[in-house]
């Protein structure tokens, strides 16, 4: 008896720290994957910033600081639906990883499920002899 229970306690502790370990696997790749596609946001945003300051350096009319300010205001709009899209990519990274996360725990909950049941319906079987 000693040995059954123990046996399942080892079986349920092996499973619980290998979806343990998944979960840890896919929480990872999710935080990469958002640092990435920050990353390559604020790379993009430093490119066209630094841009914008070397034209603004070599201006010396009226005219060209009135095509810089519409430069700007356009730089300025398109940052935003930068930010916007990748705010939008980071949601549905950050959406998939916790539909696999919760793919997770129910697997878990059912396994947990079964090895309380099975020594159940076993002693069961066993007393109805």
């Amino acid at each position: 008896m000693n040995q059954q229970f123990t046996n399942q306690a080892f079986n349920y502790a092996k499973q619980f720290s290998d979806n343990a370990f998944k979960a840890h696997a896919l929480a990872i790749k999710g935080f990469e994957t958002v640092a990435d596609l920050q990353f390559k946001n604020f790379e993009k945003q430093a490119k066209v910033s630094a841009d914008f300051l070397a034209e603004a350096m070599e201006v010396r009319d009226p005219e060209g600081f009135r095509s810089l300010w519409e430069k700007g205001a356009s730089l300025s709009r398109d940052a935003a639906e930068r930010a916007v899209a990748a705010s939008q990519e980071i949601f549905a990274v950050t959406q998939k990883t916790v539909e696999s996360l919760g793919a997770i725990l129910q697997e878990q909950q059912a396994a947990a499920n079964e090895a309380v049941a099975a020594p159940v319906q076993a002693a069961r079987k066993s007393a109805a002899k």
